[in-house]
């Protein structure tokens, strides 16, 4: 499989043992990081055309078949103490990944990922974070890590607060809040409790179809419950906020929740004077 790698089984090469060949073949104190020990920690759900490894900065195994190796300094502390094949700990390969991402609101999105998927705290991504002296975007990651911890768990739930709602005056939303319809608890991403509104973030990955009918059924209960539900989409939020923000307003108003809708700037529709009462 690689020089001194061989197997003991003949047929179809599995995933695993493809993976254990590429650490076997890197040496002592080898792991899988990144995308491919994202893909075994549930990070993502994507298969790489590549297997990634992290070796020691003192170690240099030469070119791997098919796969990427980084080194680091302080890979013993990095890896999982358990799992098998030896992987980076989930905090570890997020970190990695942010840094690897081309920009940064890609690597906003694999934190605010391990946090929803609750893979793991800010507390420990903070930690693995302080942890390292070179980190690109260390502020931003600091600010997205707040926010994670306040409740937002995607690139598009962070751009509706600094695009749509803080800049034009609406109230803040609680976030991932639980609602208790009947028997059932469900979670939405922003709810405006005076109001009874819901406004649920659809990111740029379409939802599959078991998750549009989840949806769906979660949308019509609450509205038997009195409770509106609004969706907005990744262009909705990021191409025309202020048209977004002043639909939310007059919903409000309608459902007994007035409010004083702001400009969030010179070009902004919504009057400058003294902003726009909704009501």
């Amino acid at each position: 499989m690689h020089r001194g790698v061989y197997a003991t089984f003949s047929g179809m090469l599995s995933r695993e043992a493809a993976l254990w060949a590429a650490v076997l073949r890197a040496g002592r104190e080898a792991a899988l990081s990144h995308q491919t020990a994202a893909e075994l920690l549930g990070l993502t759900r994507e298969r790489g055309d590549v297997i990634h490894l992290t070796v020691p900065l003192s170690r240099s195994p030469g070119p791997i078949r098919g796969a990427v190796v980084h080194r680091s300094g302080r890979i013993a502390a990095a890896t999982h103490p358990v799992q098998l094949p030896p992987r980076t700990r989930v905090e570890e390969t997020t970190i990695d990944l942010t840094q690897s991402a081309a920009r940064f609101d890609d690597a906003y999105d694999w934190v605010c990922r391990a946090i929803s998927e609750r893979l793991t705290t800010t507390a420990r991504l903070s930690a693995a974070l302080g942890a390292r002296p070179k980190v690109r975007w260390r502020a931003g990651l600091i600010v997205a890590l707040a926010e994670a911890d306040s409740g937002m768990h995607s690139v598009l739930e962070a751009r509706y607060v600094h695009a749509v709602e803080y800049p034009h005056g609406l109230p803040a939303a609680t976030r991932q809040a639980r609602t208790a319809v009947g028997a059932r608890s469900r979670y939405v991403d922003n709810l405006y409790d005076d109001a009874a509104l819901v406004v649920e973030l659809d990111g740029r990955i379409a939802h599959g179809v078991a998750q549009r009918r989840a949806d769906m059924r979660r949308d019509n209960t609450h509205a038997a419950a009195g409770i509106l539900t609004l969706r907005y989409s990744w262009a909705d939020v990021t191409e025309r906020p202020c048209a977004v923000a002043e639909e939310i307003a007059e919903v409000m108003a309608r459902r007994g929740a007035p409010l004083l809708l702001r400009p969030c700037s010179p070009t902004c529709p919504i009057p400058r004077q003294r902003g726009r009462r909704v009501s």
